[in-house]
């Protein structure tokens, strides 16, 4: 494969499902599909498909097309997969390579055949999978896709965040997300081929790594090239011999040994500075060629200080469901993920807190491109029981390992607010979860900050975080004004009545208000919810901008998340409304939120 024809993985449209692998050829197969509720024990051809679906929005939303909010245990998709399809995705150039079918989520247990064959299952609502379809396609006839989800909704031992177990949605939690809700896509590769990149980046000695993964079978005499660019400018390129399925390439910037042209390549929210790469894998029955792209950064918990590039950062962000009225956890369209990231910018924040979810990758390039840092989180489950354990490690790494290259994420958070794990002052089993997941994490990933439980009962969090809903500004700046008060809240109990840590862990930490705000604008029907309510826009502008003020203002506090971001549902104390547009003006929060 020519890397003539390859894309520039750092300005690409934002459209292609996996921004930091990306060949030249794919074919998108969202749209219309055939579709059918029930049926759990069928086979493919014994399900009546009696309707008509808009993947991949999920059946429960408006913008699928169907709009079944009810509790939706088993739905079934059907789609035929053309000529002309295959040969856009590659064939046409690769017509002995493998044909890859891919899903960037289907929640929650996925089974998916191709003209009747098993291709592959699937556990865990958020992460990716792929299928190689080469050896069950037909070269004389029409070639069926058929996916079957099953996602029982009262089950709550699996990771589900903010869908609700009732049948209609309350305070906190949103309608459910069933089946396909991200992109399904077709590809071509040749039959040896790269599979997967990890990038990381060392700032002290100008180094940066990509650890590659290879899928096929393993030839003798391949070789591996990967070329790092930036503004046309080939920065570093290096060789090695391919010796097993998972090789590590190491590169040296010598421009970066210069100490002023240093900071020149680093990512930052201010200067989001990326790093165009090229990797090749060369093999005697061909090549294989992926544009990618990295950005050059560090992050650190360090004293009482979170450090950015190895300076002190002050985290401003926003928490953001990420949850659209007319399709629910699925963007309405790629251009949507663009414009959440703008819109969190504008409101003069630098990080978003994605809450209960892990986001779309696309939604990661645009923070990646636009400066946007990002703490990641999963959906949690309810339950504390085996299947609740295993599903969180299972799904969590597999999110981890899908996100990890990408330098706007900065913190990872695998629990929240002990949702799976209510009693873990108590329980010792759960407290050798949080602990567990939270170093299994630091194993995957050792270079970021890792919180083992946010909001409270904390017990391996390299920063503490603390939720705090209090209305009255003054009393907020009161409680986080004073390095004493907030010394004594982490050695003992938080404002929700919960010990900060639960381990006896006191050392010296970041410390940051990770959940302050909920102020809700009262609607006109008055079915609305929030923390504190505001009757009229001015009163409601006043009042975030006075706590966020207070929280901006507090010495001691490293960083602080306002919630939140959008109406969502009933839950009506975003700062935007949920069609995105402000409820007060936009230079007002912007103002508040970077001191001004």
């Amino acid at each position: 494969m020519s890397t003539t024809s390859l894309p520039v993985a750092s300005t690409q449209d934002g459209t292609y499902p996996r921004p930091q692998l990306m060949r030249p050829h794919w074919t998108d197969l969202t749209g219309t599909w055939d579709f059918a509720i029930g049926a759990p024990e069928a086979q493919p051809g014994d399900v009546a498909f009696d309707r008509t679906i808009t993947v991949p929005f999920p059946p429960e939303s408006a913008a699928s097309g169907i709009g079944e909010s009810g509790m939706l245990h088993s739905v079934w998709y059907r789609r035929e997969i053309t000529r002309d399809e295959l040969d856009a995705a590659g064939a046409a150039s690769e017509p002995d390579g493998r044909v890859l079918l891919h899903f960037g989520a289907v929640d929650w247990e996925a089974t998916v055949w191709v003209n009747g064959v098993v291709v592959a299952t699937h556990r865990g609502g958020q992460s990716p999978f792929v299928a190689d379809i080469t050896a069950v396609l037909r070269t004389d006839g029409p070639n069926h896709i058929v996916v079957h989800a099953v996602d029982d909704p009262e089950d709550v031992s699996i990771l589900r965040g903010k869908q609700d177990w009732r049948d209609q949605p309350h305070a906190i939690w949103y309608h459910r997300t069933t089946g396909i809700w991200q992109p399904v896509w077709l590809e071509v590769v040749p039959r040896t081929a790269i599979a997967g990149l990890g990038w990381s980046s060392d700032i002290p000695t100008a180094g940066v790594s990509v650890e590659v993964e290879i899928a096929g079978p393993a030839e003798p005499g391949a070789w591996l090239h990967v070329e790092l660019r930036h503004d046309g400018e080939v920065l570093a390129d290096a060789r090695t011999r391919v010796l097993s399925r998972f090789e590590t390439v190491h590169l040296t910037l010598p421009r970066q040994t210069n100490g002023q042209q240093h900071e020149e390549l680093l990512w930052s929210p201010e200067q989001p500075h990326l790093i165009d790469a090229v990797v090749r894998l060369e093999s005697p029955s061909g090549t294989d060629a992926v544009a990618s792209y990295l950005g050059i950064r560090s992050v650190a918990a360090d004293g009482t200080a979170f450090l950015l590039n190895d300076r002190p950062t002050k985290l401003r962000a926003v928490l953001a469901q990420n949850y659209w009225p007319e399709s629910h956890l699925a963007a309405p369209s790629a251009d949507a993920l663009r414009r959440e990231v703008e819109l969190i910018r504008e409101l003069g924040f630098n990080t978003a807190r994605v809450h209960q979810k892990a986001e779309d990758p696309r939604f990661l390039y645009w923070a990646d491109r636009l400066g946007l840092m990002v703490w990641a989180e999963t959906a949690s489950a309810y339950a504390f029981d085996r299947r609740a354990v295993t599903n969180l490690i299972s799904e969590w790494t597999s999110l981890v390992t899908r996100d990890t290259s990408h330098p706007s994420v900065i913190v990872w958070v695998p629990l929240n607010e002990s949702w799976g794990v209510q009693h873990i002052a108590h329980d010792p089993r759960q407290r050798a979860l949080s602990r567990s997941v939270a170093d299994i994490t630091r194993a995957l990933d050792g270079s970021r900050p890792v919180i083992s439980n946010d909001g409270w009962e904390h017990t391996r969090s390299d920063i503490w975080t603390i939720h705090d809903y209090e209305a009255r500004p003054e009393v907020l700046a009161g409680r986080y004004g004073d390095a004493a008060s907030v010394e004594a809240m982490i050695a003992g109990f938080g404002p929700a009545g919960r010990r900060i840590s639960v381990d006896g862990d006191a050392g010296t930490k970041p410390v940051m208000l990770t959940e302050f705000g909920g102020v809700s604008l009262r609607p006109a029907n008055g079915t609305d919810w929030g923390y504190s309510t505001a009757d009229t826009p001015a009163e409601f502008g006043d009042r975030v901008c006075a706590l966020i003020a207070a929280a901006e203002a507090a010495a001691p506090l490293s960083g602080f998340c306002y919630t939140q971001l959008t109406d969502t549902g009933q839950e009506t104390n975003g700062l935007l409304y949920d069609d995105r547009s402000p409820k007060v003006p936009i230079a007002a929060i912007r103002a508040a939120v970077l001191g001004q």
